[in-house]
């Protein structure tokens, strides 16, 4: 017999269902509530409020994502690092139209984080726990310059998923990807690409 999730994993899971389905002016308490099975009241229990749920749940899906593109690459230990990469800007891609949800409700709780302080530290340890995840995916190191790499390929992802969100048009494939940083490092080394 599996052990009963707790009621805080309740609203998580109820708000994460919210954010694949329901524009982030539709999330509310009541609708979390009725999604998780929980009562109203426990969301200020545990969170203290609303978007303080949110935004972990934000984090929580991101989390999720990002292992199931490690999951769907397997072992990239194997691979060469351009082939790392390209096969990761791919993984992305393919789930992306999956998390559309969670990407618009990311951006919503970016917005919330610059006025309030707990959303904010939130979200600052969602991308301080997710710089090794992508390190170690990757293969650029537990080091310093690695952490940093880490946080320069979130940088781009979260760029492009910002562009995507705006206009689907503007997706970069595994591909393109790849050819894309070619040029950009032939031009930051000044060799052609």
């Amino acid at each position: 017999m599996s052990p009963q999730r707790s009621n805080r994993s309740n609203l998580v899971e109820g708000t994460l269902r919210c954010l694949e389905r329901l524009p982030a002016g539709r999330i509310t308490a009541r609708a979390i509530a009725e999604e998780s099975g929980a009562n109203l009241a426990s969301i200020a229990y545990h969170f203290g409020s609303k978007d303080n749920l949110v935004t972990e749940a934000v984090i929580e899906g991101l989390d999720r994502w990002l292992a199931e593109v490690a999951e769907g690459l397997g072992d990239v230990g194997a691979l060469g690092s351009a082939e790392r990469f390209r096969r990761s800007a791919e993984a992305i891609e393919t789930s992306r139209r999956r998390h559309t949800g969670l990407a618009r409700n990311f951006v919503a709780a970016l917005a919330k984080a610059q006025h309030d302080a707990r959303i904010r530290d939130t979200l600052a340890a969602g991308f301080r726990n997710a710089r090794p995840n992508v390190a170690a995916l990757l293969g650029l190191g537990s080091d310093p310059e690695g952490q940093d790499a880490a946080g320069v390929v979130l940088a781009q992802f979260y760029g492009l998923l910002f562009q995507v969100l705006l206009d689907p048009a503007l997706a970069i494939d595994g591909d393109r990807m790849q050819r894309a940083q070619r040029r950009l490092l032939g031009v930051l080394f000044d060799r052609r690409g």
